[in-house]
């Protein structure tokens, strides 16, 4: 009897191990890769066969309070057409690196720098005093040159935030001039934009804010795929709120257990291909328990408040896994609510490393801006060089800028013309 439950724990562990190691890659895959991350194990097992989810469209398999805000056609329609899209973004707007707009060398070498210093958006994000005090020339004289963007295909290219991106696109629009004065007003203050409702020309700016690109480079944005979200987030009838698995898109194993030949070989492969189901089922029950945590820790936020702060450490301690496990968990999984499609990192304070969160790196910044010195602002260069040496970290600039324009800090040359102001 001991012989035989020893024998039988052995089984059950190697039963268990297989599991483990075929979970890893199916949790870490993203809804939409999971069929080619079941590849290797499906290629190699005569007994499965997969049968992909993504035969129905999407639409069909969410629940309708979600898919009226959450997923759209327009989306879909934008992908269509970023798919019939060739010439690059950097191929446009270099072809339009000269005469009349950039005919001196300084000029093409000022407009090289802003192309080079655009973010995902398609907004300027460089840093300006650095490049002039390279090159020995002033402020007014660099964005002299970078305002004849607003000239540029695609029109709102280069600018230095949206509202600058809106303007560039309205002195291109067909607006009329009485409702051009609202207009800027409006882009100006977009968070107000109701109180403007009783103007008289509301109307039109309306109309002709819809037309604008936001942002401006989204017909040059990177082909992808239609993003499919694991989990869906919403309220029933009763006001309660569910927590739902996309089970609709996820690959259906189909394990041959009347194979024609009785073998030792056929025997493992079937019961590898249920230790395949195993880990499938898995992925499930832990992105669904992570779903019920976010809800749990995040429940303001779905009832149209703020996301809370939670660590991933918080998360990998109730599922008893490093923090780096959890990461590549939720890395490329998707939450659909009435508020929109999220990504899961976006209700976590990432980690920078186990010790550091990029709350904690956010706090900082805003300690050295708010103790910099007003005649010389701090470049994002120099902000990162401290950032760097106070936490111990290696990061880029261009997250720097990122969390400076998540605070709503302007950039340095920005903030320096604000102190002038004295705002």
């Amino acid at each position: 009897m001991a012989a035989l439950r020893q024998t039988q724990s052995v089984e059950n562990k190697h039963k268990l191990s297989n599991t483990l190691r075929n979970w890893l890659p199916i949790l870490h895959s993203s809804l939409s890769d999971l069929g080619e991350a079941m590849a290797p194990f499906v290629d190699a097992n005569p007994v499965v066969e997969i049968e992909s989810g993504y035969e129905e469209n999407f639409e069909s398999k969410i629940p309708r309070k979600i898919i009226a805000r959450a997923v759209s056609n327009s989306r879909t329609e934008q992908i269509e057409a970023l798919t019939i899209q060739h010439r690059t973004l950097y191929e446009v707007l270099d072809e339009q690196l000269g005469a009349p707009l950039f005919p001196t060398p300084i000029s093409q070498e000022i407009a090289e720098f802003v192309i080079a210093n655009l973010d995902e958006f398609g907004l300027y994000e460089g840093d300006t005093e650095e490049f002039c005090e390279k090159h020995t020339i002033s402020f007014d004289a660099f964005e002299k040159i970078r305002l004849r963007f607003s000239h540029v295909d695609p029109i709102g290219i280069c600018a230095k935030d949206l509202a600058e991106s809106f303007i560039f696109q309205l002195d291109n629009s067909e607006i009329s001039d009485d409702a051009y004065p609202l207009a800027v007003a409006i882009i100006n203050n977009m968070s107000e934009i109701h109180s403007y409702s009783k103007e008289k020309n509301f109307a039109e700016v309306m109309h002709v804010l819809s037309t604008f690109k936001n942002p401006p480079n989204i017909e040059y944005q990177e082909e992808s795929a239609q993003i499919v979200p694991d989990l869906m987030i919403y309220f029933d009838d009763e006001k309660n709120i569910e927590v739902k698995l996309n089970d609709a898109y996820y690959p259906t194993i189909n394990i041959d257990t009347n194979y024609a030949v009785e073998h030792a070989f056929i025997t493992q492969k079937i019961k590898e291909a249920k230790s395949l189901v195993d880990a499938l089922d898995m992925r499930k029950a832990t992105l669904y328990k992570v779903g019920l945590m976010i809800v749990e820790y995040q429940y303001d936020f779905f009832i149209g408040g703020q996301i809370m702060p939670l660590t991933l450490k918080t998360l990998a301690d109730e599922f008893g896994h490093n923090p780096s496990t959890i990461s590549r968990a939720i890395a490329n999984k998707y939450i659909a609510c009435d508020r929109g499609t999220f990504a899961m990192k976006e209700f976590f304070t990432t980690a920078i490393d186990e010790d550091v969160s990029n709350a904690a790196i956010k706090e900082y910044l805003i300690g050295l801006v708010k103790a910099e010195n007003r005649a010389k602002p701090l470049s994002d260069m120099k902000l990162l060089a401290l950032i760097e040496e106070q936490f111990k970290v290696k990061m880029v600039r261009r997250t720097i800028a990122k969390y400076r324009k998540q605070l709503n800090i302007a950039g340095s040359s920005e903030r320096k013309k604000l102190y002038q102001l004295g705002t």
